[in-house]
C-alpha cells in the first residue's frame, strides 16, 4: 500500500497495483481500474516514486534484502538495499 494526501489533508492508503492511471491538470488524480477517482495534494512525479518504492520493497523483501530509505537523502520514494544481518 501507498500513502496519499487528500485536499482536505486527511491521509488514506491505496494498492498502487490498481491504479490505472495518473493524471495531474493542474490537481493529481489517481484513476482507479473499477473507475474511482481520487483527488491527492501529492504531484505525478512523487505518485510514481511511491509506487516505485512500493515496489522496490516488494522486490527487495523477496530477495532477502531489506529496503532503506537513504538518510537525509530524496523525498522522491528512491531506496538504497542492504543485506539482511539476521
Amino acid at each position: 500500500m501507498i500513502v496519499v494526501t487528500r485536499l482536505n489533508n486527511s491521509r488514506f492508503a491505496i494498492n498502487p497495483d490498481l491504479v490505472e492511471r495518473i493524471q495531474e491538470n493542474p490537481d493529481t488524480v489517481l484513476v482507479m481500474v473499477n473507475g474511482a477517482k481520487y483527488v491527492v495534494v501529492e504531484s505525478l512525479d512523487e505518485v510514481v516514486g511511491l509506487i516505485a518504492a512500493f515496489r522496490a520493497r516488494v522486490v527487495a523483501l523477496a530477495r532477502g534484502t531489506d529496503p532503506v530509505a537513504p538518510p537525509n537523502g530524496p523525498s522522491d520514494g528512491t531506496l538504497q538495499l542492504r543485506p539482511r544481518t539476521h
